[in-house]
C-alpha cells in the first residue's frame, strides 16, 4: 500500500475517533449489547433499533483505543438502513478483511476500508472487530 494511502487511512481512522458518529444510546426498546476486550480494556455499549427486520438506528458508547472506537463509529454508520442479513453479511466481509482473507469487494465499504491495514497487526484485530461482534450478537438474537 502506498504511503499516501496509508496516511489517508490514518486520517479517516483518527477522524472517526475524534469525531465519532452515532455516539450515545437509544433508550426505547432497542437491542442492548455490552462487550469488552479483556486483553486491552476496550469496552462497548451498543444499542440498535430494529423495526421490520431493518436497522433503523445504531449508537455506541464505550472506551478504548482509536481502532476500536473508530471501528464502532464506522460500523454504526454502515448498518443503518440495512436489513439484518445485510448487516451480518457486512460483518462477515469485515471479519474476512481483518483476517487477511479474500473478501467480497463488490460491496462499497466506504470508510471501513481504512481499517484494512489492521490485519497486519494481529494484536489489534480484536480491537477492530469488537463493535462488529457486538452487533452480530445483537442482531442474531433479534433474528430468533
Amino acid at each position: 500500500m502506498s504511503s499516501n494511502l496509508d496516511q489517508l487511512y490514518r486520517q479517516v481512522i483518527m477522524d472517526h475517533y475524534k469525531n465519532p458518529r452515532n455516539k450515545g444510546s437509544i433508550e426505547d426498546g432497542a437491542l442492548t449489547i455490552d462487550m469488552n476486550n479483556p486483553t486491552c480494556g476496550d469496552r462497548i455499549h451498543l444499542t440498535i433499533q430494529v423495526e421490520g427486520g431493518v436497522v433503523q438506528d445504531a449508537k455506541f458508547d464505550g472506551e478504548g483505543c482509536s481502532i476500536s472506537m473508530s471501528s464502532a463509529s464506522m460500523m454504526t454508520q454502515a448498518i443503518k438502513g440495512r436489513n439484518i442479513d445485510e448487516a451480518l453479511q457486512l460483518s462477515h466481509i469485515f471479519s474476512d478483511m481483518m483476517l487477511g482473507k479474500e473478501y467480497d469487494d463488490s460491496i462499497d465499504l466506504g470508510d471501513i476500508e481504512a481499517l484494512n491495514g489492521v490485519s497486519k497487526f494481529p494484536a489489534r484485530i480484536k480491537c477492530a472487530t469488537l463493535a462488529w461482534k457486538a452487533m452480530e450478537k445483537g442482531v442474531s438474537e433479534e433474528k430468533k
